[in-house]
């Protein structure tokens, strides 16, 4: 079978009855479903409801449209997160701001922070073995989301909450958890006594600045990997010779 867009293929030997379609992995033309619409409203009354692609409507690996739609929002608030993050990062070390301790040994030899690199060439001048556990870090934490919220409150693709991050059991998971990592979706409690009322505007807010965010983080990374791509940064960053794409 051979998925092309919205146009589902089947091939079958001569001999066969005549094959039916399985499954369509996107349907144009098709509305979206409700709550979609309303939150896209929400987010930007002037725009409203705009998905050329038809991902609205789509199902991906025979899940469903629902399952499809939960990946889809987790995706773009975990992005918008890790945006936000590189975003408020990128300025902090652009101006010199860093950890006042080095992150490798020995230190005459930690060359992360010397004077004038840019984020990228920051990133580039980290060792091996300190991008390796950046990595694992990032991959664990991974893990932890998507075991997590199979055995907590549900899983995003199957009616659980988009965005939701399953806090840490205090003991019989992992051998040593850090009180503050305990609870990374909500450290501080902010958000549990919170009206749903408020939530919701919350997380219209946090949608929209992770999307600003994403835009912003690439802008930087576009302009100065070919200078003038995004004229109002032009001349405010500095050119990167290095390959952005490449972590190692």
């Amino acid at each position: 079978m051979l998925a092309l867009g919205s146009a589902t293929l089947s091939y079958a030997p001569a001999a066969a009855p005549v094959a039916r379609a399985t499954r369509a992995t996107v349907s144009m033309g098709v509305p979206a479903p409700p709550a979609l619409e309303s939150l896209a409203k929400e987010l930007n009354p002037v725009l409203g409801y705009w998905d050329p692609l038809g991902l609205g409507t789509a199902d991906f690996w025979s899940k469903g449209n629902d399952a499809t739609v939960g990946w889809l929002r987790h995706a773009e608030i975990k992005h918008g997160r890790v945006a936000m993050a590189a975003f408020v990062g990128y300025i902090a070390q652009y101006n010199g701001l860093h950890f006042g301790f080095p992150l490798s040994l020995p230190e005459e030899t930690n060359l992360q922070y010397a004077a004038g690199l840019t984020p990228p060439e920051q990133w580039d001048a980290l060792s091996m073995q300190g991008k390796f556990q950046i990595i694992v870090f990032v991959g664990f934490l991974e893990f932890w989301s998507e075991l997590g919220a199979s055995i907590g409150e549900g899983h995003y693709m199957k009616g659980g909450k988009p965005g939701a991050y399953p806090a840490f059991p205090e003991k019989n998971v992992i051998p040593f958890t850090p009180a503050g990592l305990l609870n990374l979706y909500d450290p501080f409690n902010l958000s549990k006594n919170r009206s749903e009322e408020k939530k919701a505007k919350g997380l219209v807010s946090e949608i929209n600045n992770g999307r600003l965010a994403m835009l912003g983080i690439m802008g930087f990374l576009a302009e100065q990997k070919v200078p003038g791509a995004v004229p109002a940064l032009a001349g405010i960053v500095k050119p990167y010779a290095g390959e952005i794409m490449n972590p190692f």
